[in-house]
């Protein structure tokens, strides 16, 4: 089936400095996403166009959903568990505290319900303290790999195959980890060339193939699984962050972008920089899993 997509629409024309995180929430009918440096965390529902607006005391990367209006949040230097609704922090475990401007970046859970997480160097100097994470359903924590200057993903193809980026060295690769989370092989997949921009944040599709959000390159690609090049979309936003599937039939793109780093002269020619974009599809998402629990004793507290 040829990838056909219809012309993107700017679902919430804001100013960003760097939208990311985007996460369809299916019970909610909503589309939710962050600012990463403004600390704030924004939610559209489809069926009322009804936004809202949540803040936070620490920049965060991304949000996955647990239950009702309970979230795991990926904040600087901590994960936590709390109700957006009514504010209370449930739990939280520190991340990475010994390394003083690291922060946690992208973060997805995969077909079963693990959440993995990047961290980054928050003043994004070209060295490698970024790290990759695996937490599972009993809240432990797993450092799955390292040396990445800037994490983004991970996109699961299935429980033990994912995509993972490092933005700054302009590569996807292709990791596959066993059963005791240990990385079995790591292949580049794709690299990026300079007029691409740098990979971003990822999504697959029904089919596995992987669309990816280019940043400083004012579009979305998409690969099939031998990296070829299939389909790619413009945007009127030239940093492109994030993207997920979702909508009633799982077949609109949602697409976050970033005002970060831009001058008068790029705002002025990329004007909806900074919004939340949708575009209709003929192709279907991979619903992503919500964050499960297994430990019956944090369980009760939820």
């Amino acid at each position: 089936m040829k990838i056909k997509t219809y012309k993107p629409q700017t679902l919430w024309k804001l100013n960003c400095t760097l939208g990311e995180g985007t996460l369809w929430v299916k019970e909610h009918n909503s589309i939710y996403f962050v600012d990463i440096k403004k600390k704030k965390i924004f939610s559209l529902n489809l069926r009322t166009k009804k936004k809202k607006t949540f803040k936070v005391n620490k920049e965060i990367g991304f949000l996955s959903h647990v239950k009702k209006n309970i979230f795991i949040l990926g904040l600087q230097g901590e994960i936590r568990i709390q109700n957006l609704k009514t504010k209370k922090i449930i739990n939280t475990i520190p991340i990475e505290s010994d390394i003083k401007f690291n922060r946690i970046n992208d973060g997805k859970t995969d077909p079963i319900g693990n959440l993995w997480f990047g961290t980054m160097d928050n003043l994004e100097r070209k060295i490698e303290k970024g790290s990759l994470y695996k937490l599972d359903k009993n809240l432990k924590l797993n450092k799955i790999d390292k040396n990445y200057r800037i994490t983004n993903g991970p996109a699961f193809i299935d429980q033990y195959n994912f995509y993972h980026t490092d933005s700054s060295k302009k590569k996807i690769y292709k990791i596959k980890i066993d059963k005791k989370n240990k990385i079995q092989s790591k292949k580049i997949f794709k690299t990026f060339s300079k007029s691409d921009g740098s990979p971003d944040g990822m999504t697959l599709d029904n089919k596995k193939n992987l669309w990816v959000a280019h940043f400083h390159g004012a579009c979305v690609s998409v690969f099939n699984n031998k990296a070829k090049l299939i389909h790619r979309i413009q945007f009127e936003a030239k940093n492109i962050t994030n993207c997920t599937f979702g909508g009633l039939n799982n077949n609109e793109l949602f697409v976050t972008s970033a005002r970060k780093g831009m001058n008068s002269a790029e705002l002025r020619k990329y004007r909806y920089s900074g919004s939340l974009f949708s575009v209709k599809t003929n192709s279907k998402g991979l619903l992503q899993k919500k964050f499960i629990l297994v430990d019956e004793k944090k369980r009760s507290l939820l």
